[in-house]
């Protein structure tokens, strides 16, 4: 295991987008577009990078084309950002395997889903990630998220996994709903008496972000086609300007709603649109955008032009990506 692996890494928080998985026409993974994802999300003002989640079609990868993209991204994100490197998989063994990846990529996290399987079962939930802790070194974000695609536990249940394992360094909570989960998870006892527990992140598209936030969420953890708009907002709400991050949350909501119902397709095709990939092809099932949802999304993004950053085909920003207070001035 590189040193990289075992140095204590600084604590994740902040704006930390889970990046798209992109495919050319013929569905083959599209190496070079992810770099450039993880380029835009980079330049935009990301914290940390995560891949592969649920945002990245994970459960359409094959274990080599995880491996061999995950490698194109800490390419990228070396020296300049963290990376938290989805380890989740049906087996333990897998996961464990997922896990070894990410030490040798020095990841700062290594995000594991409860599994479904375990639903209800605390003490199989605690041996599960004990397990996985006696595996690796890496610090573990456990990602609680509902049915059908996690087993979504109470938070007295992730809070005594919390206490018992201290390789549980963070939760990413996606439970509904996810504001009350996290001041429960808070203000739990075990978490109070875990000294190496760092915190929690949101996700769940980043729809309650601000709620989260004013609970004790470290960050949010939503998909990455508006990474810009939330790092501003994160920033402007850190800063004390509540209102201008109300503002704009209150303007990005109806694309994060949108995008609750065609997900990879319109995290694709969003990203598509900004010129930051060449096609939008999507492996995973679920609804496609016709030529109504095509055009409605246009009026969207035409709506919050002014707050997106410019991503040329060139790979520029000629536009740059601007901060909160500059923001605050031009809305004026």
């Amino acid at each position: 295991m590189p040193a990289s692996a075992t140095a204590e890494p600084r604590p994740i928080s902040g704006v930390c987008p889970v990046l798209a998985t992109p495919f050319d026409d013929d569905s083959v993974p599209d190496a070079p577009g992810l770099a450039r994802i993880a380029e835009f999300a980079i330049r935009c003002g990301a914290d940390a990078l995560v891949y592969p989640g649920v945002a990245s079609e994970v459960e359409q990868l094959s274990d080599s084309e995880r491996n061999d993209l995950l490698d194109v991204l800490a390419a990228t994100a070396h020296g300049r950002v963290p990376l938290i490197v989805g380890a989740t998989a049906e087996q333990l063994r897998a996961t464990m395997l997922h896990l070894d990846k990410a030490a040798s990529l020095g990841a700062a996290a290594a995000m594991v889903m409860a599994p479904a399987r375990l639903a209800g079962d605390t003490a199989a939930l605690i041996d599960y990630y004990r397990s996985l802790a006696e595996a690796t070194e890496v610090p573990i974000m456990l990602q609680n998220a509902p049915p059908p695609a996690g087993a979504g536990f109470d938070m007295s249940a992730i809070a005594r996994v919390v206490s018992e394992v201290p390789a549980v360094r963070y939760v990413k909570e996606e439970t509904m709903p996810c504001g009350q989960h996290i001041s429960a998870l808070l203000a739990t006892r075990e978490i109070g008496d875990a000294p190496h527990f760092i915190g929690v992140l949101g996700g769940a598209g980043g729809r309650y972000i601000l709620d989260e936030l004013a609970r004790g969420a470290l960050g949010t953890m939503p998909a990455c086609e508006l990474t810009d708009i939330h790092v501003t907002m994160v920033a402007a709400w850190h800063a004390g300007n509540r209102s201008f991050a109300r503002t704009l949350y209150n303007r990005s909501l109806p694309l994060l709603n949108f995008q609750a119902v065609f997900r990879w397709a319109m995290t694709k095709e969003v990203l598509k649109r900004r010129g930051v990939i060449w096609g939008a092809h999507v492996r995973a099932p679920g609804p496609r955008l016709d030529r109504q949802d095509e055009a409605e999304l246009g009026i969207m993004l035409a709506e919050i032009s002014d707050l997106l950053a410019d991503f040329s085909p060139r790979g520029e920003f000629p536009i740059p990506v601007k901060n909160a207070e500059s923001n605050q001035k031009e809305a004026r």
